[in-house]
């Protein structure tokens, strides 16, 4: 069975960008491009796992958040890497669904579609709700310090598996557990 690297986007990915809803603001983090073509060399599927509240809150339609992600696409295809999907959860934190990262409905809805084993994966993130996500489902976590992860990177509570400084570091951090 295939092993899944599970990424938050804004701050792991892309820069942090305050509710992004324009795909020109959307802009990658050095070596995230470099590092994900090495996730799928090793053979790893790669799937997006991302809040978008901004949705929800009426900041932005899903139309507007499709466009972001189309250009996240462009952006990874013109570096040569293809991402197998993304999960989004746009509803506000007051809704009290279950696909709000920390909660693991996101993950267990791409596992169902992708055929993988979130206990089996890996959770990359800079935000400790990626953390908990990862936690949650069983994964091996990696806080990235890109993004709000210089911040949580000494914060002893959180306790993520790895910390790393970015997906290049991360790549290689995994390559080294498969």
């Amino acid at each position: 069975m295939k092993r899944f690297v599970l990424l938050d986007r804004d701050g792991t990915i892309n820069v942090e960008c305050h509710y992004l809803s324009d795909p020109d603001d959307l802009e990658l983090l050095p070596n995230a491009a470099e590092g994900l073509a090495e996730l799928k060399r090793l053979g790893l599927g790669l799937v997006v796992v991302t809040n978008q509240s901004g949705v929800g809150r009426g900041f932005f339609d899903e139309g507007r958040l499709n466009a972001v992600h189309e250009r996240l696409h462009a952006l990874l295809r013109s570096s040569g890497v293809e991402i197998d999907g993304i999960v989004c959860c746009t509803h506000r934190p007051d809704e009290g669904c279950d696909c709000r990262k920390p909660l693991p409905g996101l993950v267990e809805a791409a596992a169902r579609e992708h055929g993988f084993l979130p206990s089996d994966s890996f959770v990359i993130g800079d935000k400790p709700c990626d953390i908990d996500l990862g936690r949650a489902v069983g994964a091996t976590t990696l806080l990235v310090r890109t993004g709000y992860g210089g911040q949580y990177a000494t914060d002893a509570a959180l306790q993520p598996d790895y910390v790393v400084d970015d997906l290049l570091h991360a790549s290689r951090v995994i390559e080294e557990l498969i």
